[in-house]
């Protein structure tokens, strides 16, 4: 079973900055491309970032440049610093694995608020 727990959200102004963690399963951690995705109130789950075993990341272009994604392989954590953030990064944020959400077989964890004020 897949164990994905993410922590760090929290209430900040337009301009501030959050560290986002999730802590994996080791089995499912190390070989895997990791995620971020977010979903705001009636849109759709996005995929903000990811990033492979060897530290190759991706970044969807309303984040690059101001989100960077991390992975500590020995400690089954990936973080999402986020920095420069705009009221419209509101969401809840959840990581998990590209290939099983691609696959619609993923299951999700609880994620955590980031609210952005203006």
């Amino acid at each position: 079973q897949v164990q994905l727990v993410e922590s760090g959200g929290g209430l900040v102004q337009a301009g501030g900055s959050l560290r986002l963690s999730c802590v994996a399963s080791a089995s499912i951690f190390r070989p895997n491309v990791m995620g971020w995705y977010r979903q705001a109130p009636g849109k759709q789950r996005e995929l903000v970032a990811s990033m492979t075993s060897v530290g190759s990341a991706y970044y969807a272009d309303s984040v690059r440049g101001r989100f960077t994604i991390s992975r500590d392989n020995a400690k089954n954590t990936v973080n999402l610093q986020m920095n420069s953030l705009k009221p419209e990064d509101t969401a809840v944020y959840y990581c998990n694995i590209p290939r099983l959400v691609n696959g619609n077989i993923a299951s999700w964890g609880q994620g955590t608020q980031v609210t952005v004020s203006s």
